[in-house]
């Protein structure tokens, strides 16, 4: 295999490497199977194609990833050809990148799920191909529900009394590490998905709404908040204030907890045989509040080819065969990663592997967009603020209410007459 990894830091010496045609660097990340998806993906392109590529490695946080991304790109440094971005960022990362109409042709999105697609175009401009999509969903521990006699919850609140008397009797029987629920309490980007799910679910709003009005102050987000800091030492361990999805999945997969708000990719590797959770795993939507409907926030990446790049033809060429139905069929079959082409959703051996694509196609299809269209490219400075404010909601230095009030200041501070 001609791929390898290259960490961030030798890129500077690479461009010497990458000066002839036949190679190319691409950036992909490293949660869960996504390394090891990547390299087989390009692997199947070099043999296609002859060509070789790097594959380059990337913070495994969003957050730190965006800002390595936007160094190399406001340097105009083709250092990296390909980039996987997350859908948050077409937007910010625009100018810096290539027009795939422009290099595949007008069709070269046919097919994939219209609402992403749009994320993706700026300006009338495809600045990105959808490679999966994603939504967060609520993995539970089937076994444990019928040992004690309960059904997947439908509320949050549900979830948190359930969560507690099955954590209670596990620790009664001898398991000190057993916890109620993990999820991604860091404060970075994920914390911004979860907090959503949250707030929405409850019917607080988005943060700010899609004519740009900032609608976080509410006394719905302020609740949804309170809860959340609840579960920190009672049903969630201390630690998850620094966790992202994979320190989450560590924990729920060796056996350690109840309940699990994750990303559908990690489904497969709860599934694998080194998986201490294997065939004990059920998936639902997330709860809600009362009286509201469950809100996922709308996950996925895509892939963008760089302006700066000196092989722009064939990067997006390595683009076109790594978002093409074949590819994508792949990685949902063997890691459970979304497709974006909704023809995958009906194919027989996707549904066999992963049956809860499926169960919850609506879901994935009406997932909560986090605000990234109306605050243009202030969006990550607002998905900053509001995740530093959940943040400490959860480590309790502040109530929900506070939060929200000093959130609201800071935001119309920030977007002054407009975004």
């Amino acid at each position: 295999m001609n791929s390898k990894w290259i960490p961030a830091i030798a890129l500077a010496g690479l461009a010497a490497q990458t000066a002839h045609a036949e190679q190319l660097t691409i950036s992909c990340g490293a949660v869960g199977a996504e390394l090891q998806l990547c390299e087989q993906g390009v692997e199947a392109w070099e043999e296609q194609t002859g060509h070789t590529v790097e594959i380059v490695s990337t913070p495994n946080s969003s957050t730190e990833r965006l800002s390595f991304y936007q160094q190399i790109l406001s340097a105009q440094s083709g250092d990296i050809d390909v980039m996987q971005i997350d859908v948050v960022w077409p937007g910010l990362l625009a100018n810096h990148l290539l027009d795939l109409n422009e290099t595949l042709g007008e069709q070269a999105a046919d097919g994939h799920f219209e609402a992403i697609v749009a994320n993706n175009t700026v300006d009338g401009r495809l600045v990105a191909m959808p490679w999966f999509t994603d939504a967060g969903v609520l993995y539970y521990r089937q076994d444990l529900l019928d040992e004690y006699g309960f059904e997947p919850p439908e509320t949050w609140r549900e979830m948190t009394e359930i969560a507690r008397e099955i954590k209670a009797g596990e620790r009664a029987a001898g398991d000190d590490d057993f916890w109620g629920y993990v999820f991604q309490g860091r404060a970075y980007e994920g914390l911004t998905c979860n907090a959503l799910e949250w707030i929405a679910g409850s019917g607080g709003g988005t943060i700010v709404d899609a004519e740009g009005e900032i609608t976080i102050d509410n006394p719905e987000a302020a609740e949804a908040l309170d809860l959340a800091a609840s579960w920190i030492g009672d049903i969630s361990p201390n630690g998850v204030l620094n966790y992202t999805e994979e320190e989450a999945r560590g924990v729920f997969q060796s056996g350690n907890a109840v309940f699990m708000r994750n990303w559908p990719y990690a489904w497969a590797l709860a599934q694998s045989e080194a998986s201490e959770v294997r065939g004990k795993v059920g998936v639902v939507a997330l709860p809600h509040g009362e009286g509201d409907s469950s809100a996922a926030t709308l996950g996925g990446w895509n892939l963008a080819v760089s302006r700066y790049s000196e092989n722009p033809d064939l990067a997006a060429d390595l683009v076109a065969f790594l978002t093409s139905e074949k590819e994508q069929k792949r990685r949902a079959i063997e890691a459970s990663y979304n497709p974006t082409l909704a023809t995958l959703y009906k194919d027989e051996e996707v549904l066999e592997a992963v049956p809860f694509f499926g169960t919850l196609y609506p879901a994935f299809t009406n997932a909560v967009a986090r605000p990234s269209s109306p605050t243009g490219d202030k969006y990550g400075r607002v998905s900053n603020a509001f995740f530093n404010a959940v943040h400490n909601v959860l480590s309790g230095n502040q109530s929900g209410a506070e939060a929200v009030s000093q959130l609201d200041s800071e935001l119309s501070r920030l977007k002054r007459r407009r975004w």
